[in-house]
């Protein structure tokens, strides 16, 4: 996200209904300009595996979506503005992957008449209907000192991760955008780092990542699809079927941008789902989260840059399925559910901007790791450097100045289905009482316009996961009890 958050509420990008300023409006009888039609050219190929035609592949140019016939043909028309055709990798394959990034995709120049492009799979070495997906979100990484405590620090933590599972556990990695800070050389750091973790990585583009040079959001992600293909795109594992879409919507003019879908990435949606099971599961991808808790919290109207304008229109579609959405972009954690869909906005892989160890909500710098079996997602909050059991931060009396004789819980995966319980001495007590605030350690690193050292602008930001106790004058020892929605308990004392 952009270094302030009330960013776009300064440049005018709020909930409000944008004017349109009448000196821009043609006037009657002005004539439309005439674009010239582009020419159409055939896209035609074969998806293989083992030397055997695949029937049933997804294949797109972005806007249509077409299915291989038996022999794993593919062939429809397309137009010369098409920058890729690509695949959606079916259940229980791989491709070939350059740096850990996959090449399910051919980057189309200057096409015209027939073009001709293959894909070869691999069969999997293992059942992928048990696999693990792991969420990195806003790597935004500006300097090669930022890189340096990815590959360093992020890295190691996830690779050891990964040794803890059974050997054969199939792994599954997800860019959630913003993977550099508007530095196109850290590019390559980023693909370094994927690559030493060893599990391929589909990514998505941020708002941090675009070209802002660009006179439209149509060229706006020319860079980002020279090191990673496009913008949208899905692929399957197991019974879950993945859709990556491009949702941060440049608007032409300096760095600001609406969380927005085009009509194109609705209709291509429309088509890929249309191969899909209704009823299945699907892992949605996106950087902007379609929605948020903050502006709530904070008592303030909805920013255009900082939710999915257009999220209704996509609930929609997505309406027949069991959808999980994976965003980033708020540099704090947040999950939200309705009736088949729940949407996980992850803490930031660099915490504050790589200027302190916990987001601004008081959440450490980690990702999220799921795991699922057939169509069960479970999941956590990995902080790094930390293990998997670390789910809360317990503060003592005092550290909260509002509430100065009572002990503070900071339960950052917190969703209503959690339970956060205490005890005095063995004995429970009950639930602890619920809170907006804002996380007291955060408060003590990052309030103040001479805080942090590193980036003054970072800020504190109030969240819906504090809990709150009193606990007796004479109290020896506190318990704090955590259980999370799948019933595993997370205990610490005071």
């Amino acid at each position: 996200m952009l270094n302030r958050r009330n960013f776009l509420r300064n440049v005018g990008l709020t909930g409000s209904v944008l004017a349109v300023p009448p000196a821009i409006l043609a006037s009657p009888g002005t004539p439309a300009t005439q674009t010239p039609a582009s020419l159409e050219i055939i896209l035609r190929g074969r998806v293989t595996g083992g030397g055997q035609g695949i029937a049933g592949i997804a294949v797109s140019d972005g806007s249509s979506v077409v299915a291989t016939n038996e022999k794993g043909e593919y062939e429809f028309p397309s137009t010369v503005n098409t920058e890729f055709v690509f695949i959606s990798i079916p259940s229980g394959y791989e491709i070939p992957a350059k740096d850990g990034i996959p090449e399910f995709y051919r980057q189309l120049k200057k096409p015209s008449g027939t073009v001709v492009n293959d894909f070869e799979l691999e069969k999997l070495a293992g059942d992928d209907s048990k696999h693990v997906l792991v969420v990195w979100a806003d790597t935004q990484m500006a300097t090669k000192e930022d890189a340096a405590q990815l590959r360093t620090k992020v890295v190691p933590d996830l690779k050891e991760l990964l040794g803890n599972y059974p050997q054969g556990t199939q792994f599954v990695g997800l860019g959630c955008g913003d993977l550099i800070w508007d530095k196109f050389e850290i590019f390559s750091d980023y693909r370094e780092a994927v690559a030493q973790t060893g599990i391929p990585f589909y990514n998505l583009i941020g708002n941090h990542d675009l070209d802002f040079d660009a006179r439209s959001d149509e060229n706006s992600a020319i860079t980002f699809k020279r090191q990673f293909g496009p913008t949208w795109y899905s692929f399957n594992r197991g019974a879950v079927h993945y859709i990556m879409l491009d949702n941060v919507f440049f608007v032409g003019v300096g760095k600001k941008y609406i969380g927005y879908l085009s009509e194109q990435q609705l209709l291509w949606l429309e088509q890929d789902l249309a191969l899909v099971k209704k009823g299945a599961t699907v892992i949605v991808g996106m950087h902007i989260p379609t929605a948020t808790g903050l502006f709530k919290r904070q008592k303030k109207e909805e920013e255009f840059g900082m939710f999915l304008c257009n999220r209704k229109q996509l609930y929609r579609i997505l309406q027949p399925y069991q959808v999980h959405i994976m965003s980033g972009h708020t540099h704090f954690n947040e999950n939200w559910e309705q009736p088949g869909i729940m949407e996980h906005n992850h803490g930031a892989v660099c915490g504050a901007w790589w200027t302190g160890p916990i987001c601004s909500d008081g959440t450490p710098a980690g990702y999220g790791v799921y795991e699922i079996d057939g169509t069960d997602v479970r999941w956590y909050y990995k902080s790094t450097g930390f293990t998997r059991d670390k789910q809360f931060r317990i503060y003592q009396k005092g550290r909260v100045k509002e509430f100065p004789a009572e002990i503070a819980v900071n339960v950052w995966n917190w969703d209503p289905k959690w339970k956060v319980e205490w005890l005095e001495a063995g004995v429970v007590k009950g639930n602890m009482v619920q809170r907006v605030g804002m996380d007291p350690w955060a408060v003590e690193l990052y309030e103040g316009k001479e805080l942090p050292v590193k980036q003054k602008w970072v800020e504190p930001t109030l969240n819906d996961h504090l809990f709150f106790a009193r606990p007796s004058a004479g109290a020896r020892q506190v318990t704090i009890r955590v259980t999370d929605r799948f019933g595993k308990v997370y205990e610490e004392n005071v």
